[in-house]
């Protein structure tokens, strides 16, 4: 038997850390999403968070591209994506692409952070999301010239990811076994000692 949107969400947990702040042991990348719509208030929030990230210059070189459902903006990110995401982010209420600009407003001089930066500025929105009671999955499978055409995004900016926003679903909604497996598998993540080195290879910690 599937487990259930809740004991989904509990194996997906992680186990807490003294100190560091629970939502980011209970933030996870779900891809079964539930038949409910997302407020403008809540993605107001999401946005709101977005945008104190930090960045070089205070340039804050990201934006978002957000379609809701039954939007033309819906679809369009939609059709942009590759079938293995299309498959389920279809039920997905809410779906953006983040880009950057990638040249300083002030100079036009190159900004080779803007990536970065916005990379901040998704981990601010995520993490607002999941302490709403919110799910997202970031997606690096899209079509990044056919999302530029169908958006009508300028040159000069760079993609960083397509995002999938709602409330989590049953993972049985789910197209085959192999999601509905990943969907209800443990995370796991390297040790700190493979990730944080007092020199190359030995671990600070």
């Amino acid at each position: 038997m599937t487990m259930t949107a809740q004991e989904a969400d509990r194996i997906k947990q992680a186990i807490p850390s003294d100190g560091v702040l629970p939502v980011f042991h209970q933030r996870w990348s779900a891809r079964a999403f539930a038949d409910r719509e997302v407020t403008q208030e809540e993605l107001r929030r999401v946005f709101e968070a977005a945008r104190w990230a930090p960045s070089s210059g205070n340039e804050q070189p990201w934006r978002y591209v957000v379609g809701t459902r039954g939007t033309e903006t819906h679809k369009k990110i939609l059709e942009s994506l590759m079938p293995g995401n299309h498959v389920w982010a279809k039920k997905a209420p809410v779906l953006m692409i983040g880009v950057a600009k990638t040249r300083f407003s002030k100079d036009d001089r190159p900004n080779h952070y803007a990536v970065f930066d916005l990379g901040a500025s998704t981990a601010y929105l995520v993490l607002q999301a999941a302490a709403l009671g919110l799910t997202t999955h970031q997606m690096a499978g899209f079509d990044r010239e056919k999302a530029r055409t169908l958006l009508a995004i300028p040159d000069g900016y760079d993609f960083g990811a397509a995002i999938a926003l709602g409330y989590q679903g049953e993972p049985e909604t789910l197209a085959n076994e192999e999601l509905i497996q990943r969907e209800t598998a443990p995370r796991e993540r390297r040790p700190l000692r493979e990730i944080v080195f007092a020199e190359w290879g030995k671990g600070l910690f």
